[in-house]
């Protein structure tokens, strides 16, 4: 086995972490998308 198996840091589910992820950059892609067509509708 190896040895960096036995004192693992994080013992929390991998999938909430992955969740949080894809959350959090869906949010900022999100927000880039809005505040470009809040700009290209003040600009017309």
């Amino acid at each position: 086995m190896n040895e960096f198996e036995h004192d693992v840091q994080s013992k929390r589910n991998d999938l909430i972490d992955s969740g949080v992820g894809f959350i959090v950059a869906f949010v900022a892609f999100s927000a880039i998308f809005v505040i470009a067509t809040i700009i290209d509708v003040v600009a017309q």
